[in-house]
């Protein structure tokens, strides 16, 4: 690609949609809602709004890192990665295949980050082994810190949750 030619805007939120998350790369930053907005400002640079799913995630530096790449491919070296706080990043905002993606990794997709807590009965999410609802918390933190383990009475086989913010 020569250094004259830049893809427009359209064609930069095309590739930045396929950016991988780090922590788990079946799913896109776009599929997890973390990709704002890939917008051109008046002086023609092309800016990346993101939404951190937490802010003290170790994720965040690779995630720019990536997504600059993405620009410099697109012909925009210049192009900006800009990180919004607010409104906070909430899980509602992961698109239907990146809970699909999630499940298919055996990662138990988070509910409605609105609704209001269930009374408990001792059934919990269900086991992506066995489908049994029978299940309890291990501990509150998974590989990553948004992701807590989840144990099945069931099948007695412990697997990953992300946890709804």
């Amino acid at each position: 690609m020569s250094a004259a030619f830049r893809m427009d805007t359209d064609q930069v939120r095309a590739r930045v949609e396929t950016v991988p998350d780090p922590e788990l790369p079946m799913v896109t930053l776009a599929d997890l809602g973390v990709i704002r907005s890939v917008r051109e400002d008046a002086d023609r640079v092309v800016e990346v709004v993101v939404t951190p799913t937490y802010l003290g995630c170790p994720a965040l530096p690779v995630m720019e890192a990536d997504l600059r790449t993405v620009l410099a491919e697109c012909g925009h070296p210049d192009g900006r990665v800009t990180w919004a706080l607010s409104p906070a990043w909430t899980t509602d905002w992961i698109s239907e295949r990146g809970r699909e993606q999630l499940a298919a990794h055996g990662i138990v997709p988070p509910g409605d980050a609105g609704a209001p807590l269930p009374v408990r009965l001792g059934l919990g999410r269900p086991c992506p082994n066995c489908g049994s609802v029978a299940t309890r918390p291990l501990g509150p933190f998974g590989s990553t810190g948004c992701q807590t383990i989840l144990v099945c009475t069931a099948c007695r086989e412990s697997f990953p949750h992300m946890k709804a913010v």
